[in-house]
């Protein structure tokens, strides 16, 4: 069984935010976090200006349940020179949420809330826009979301993506005015658009 080690570096606020990461198996996370902290050291040293912000860095395991429970809380911990770094279960990373077994439950969850958030804003003015500009609205606020990295969701289950299908359900019925009842199923066929698997499907 192996585990991966993550570890976003963030250093003072005019600095880009670095990641490191390393694959070995969990009977080796000594060596990853030698080799981590060999790296951070090179780095800092290589330039005055980089100087790493321990508190704001963020440190996380990734692998299989059984995996990660056999790891201890001193595995879990990256000590470095300037203090050190605890684990956390979940990181956001170029805008996708990762927790520790790579589920992606929860960034989906996140998604589906941003999207239905602006759902109900666009609500509120479909009947002053016309259908026209609800479509570049929902387009720029709503298809973008879905499909931002979407190709990080492929062969997930399907119950994990229903948040996002029910996502796009709802767009369409704004963009036709549907009722809650009406089946929305036909609507995407005159709409153009693949479903959520099929989208991740396409962009693969």
């Amino acid at each position: 069984m192996s585990a991966h080690y993550l570890v976003k570096l963030k250093r003072h606020k005019k600095q880009p935010t670095t990641s490191a990461y390393t694959d070995v198996p969990v009977k080796d996370v000594s060596s990853a976090r030698r080799v981590l902290r060999d790296c951070i050291s090179d780095n800092a040293n290589s330039s005055r200006r980089l100087q790493l912000n321990a508190s704001k860095s963020e440190l996380i395991w990734l692998g299989s349940r059984f995996s990660l429970k056999q790891l201890t809380e001193n595995d879990l911990t990256l000590e470095l020179d300037s203090g050190p770094i605890h684990p956390v279960s979940v990181v956001r990373d170029l805008g996708v949420t990762l927790d520790c077994e790579l589920s992606m439950k929860q960034h989906v969850t996140k998604v589906a809330s941003s999207c239905f958030y602006h759902l109900r804003r666009l609500k509120q003015i479909r009947r002053l826009v016309g259908q026209e500009v609800t479509a570049q609205l929902v387009s720029a606020f709503i298809l973008s979301r879905l499909d931002y990295c979407n190709a990080v969701l492929a062969g997930l289950l399907r119950a994990i993506l229903d948040p996002l299908q029910r996502v796009q359900n709802a767009a369409a019925r704004l963009m036709l005015n549907l009722r809650l009842r009406d089946h929305v199923t036909p609507a995407l066929n005159p709409l153009h658009w693949l479903p959520v698997a099929g989208r991740i499907k396409f962009k693969l």
